[in-house]
């Protein structure tokens, strides 16, 4: 791969472009947005436009694990990529598997001042959701780490589901496990199955994968310095990144003194 890319003319482009996306050098409009060069990607009309790029015939391809795992979809926010996750899952027609936790305040005290009904309503980062739905096939994101040997103290029910990346790769059943959130108010417990959809994810939960290909969703702005440089870089050439940004304009965040350090 690497060598194919030395020899590629329009990787050589595209990196050189990456560093003046890095480095802050192109070009910023009256919006404080800079144009994306049309050489620079392949530029896509809508969201839609975006899902179908990366996941071509979605309905036959989605059970191929090698194929699953050389691409995803990006997002800057968590409501955005749950939002295009939900609407690729809807895309696949099979059964669908509806999980509910179970959420419980830790504090007695606290009982009446949250119902179930409230934390049910939660959907936190870093959290799987009250309802979970799931197919079967469909790829899903660790949001917790679970110890194998403690599996038979939790298997009542599991899902049961294949690691397609990295040095774990096989086979692994997911418990439902407890999980209570640090960054609220309140203390409550979560018992749901530690997953998210995951054919879209976050930019910063993709921040040491490297992809054959993935689509950006730039309808909200990267917003943090440097992020659409590291983002944009996980590809080496621009057959293999696909963006859809509003008139393909979008902000580039970058700190010149940041870089002087």
């Amino acid at each position: 791969m690497r060598v194919q890319i030395q020899n590629d003319r329009s990787a050589e482009v595209f990196s050189r472009q990456l560093l003046e996306i890095g480095n802050g050098q192109l070009p910023i409009d009256e919006t404080r947005q800079i144009s994306l060069p049309y050489n620079f990607c392949n530029l896509v009309t809508s969201k839609e436009e975006l899902i179908s790029k990366v996941f071509p015939n979605i309905q036959i391809n989605y059970r191929n694990h090698n194929w699953l795992s050389e691409r995803v979809v990006l997002a800057a926010k968590n409501k955005d990529a749950y939002q295009l996750n939900h609407f690729i899952q809807s895309s696949i027609q099979s059964e669908e598997i509806i999980y509910k936790s179970i959420d419980t305040v830790v504090e007695a005290d606290d009982v009446v001042n949250y119902p179930s009904k409230f934390l049910n309503s939660l959907d936190l980062p870093g959290m799987p959701p009250h309802i979970l739905k799931l197919k079967i096939g469909v790829p899903v994101i660790m949001l917790r780490i679970v110890n194998q040997l403690k599996l038979c103290k939790l298997m009542n029910i599991v899902v049961e589901a294949t690691i397609l990346t990295g040095s774990f790769k096989g086979g692994v059943l997911i418990p439902r496990i407890p999980m209570i959130p640090t960054d609220t108010p309140f203390k409550f417990k979560r018992l749901q199955f530690p997953i998210r959809l995951a054919f879209a994810i976050t930019i910063n939960k993709a921040q040491s994968q490297s992809l054959e290909l993935f689509g950006l969703d730039l309808s909200v702005d990267c917003f943090s310095h440097g992020q659409l440089y590291v983002t944009c870089s996980r590809v080496g050439k621009p057959d293999s990144l696909y963006i859809y940004a509003n008139n393909s304009k979008t902000k580039n965040i970058v700190y010149p003194q940041v870089l002087q350090n």
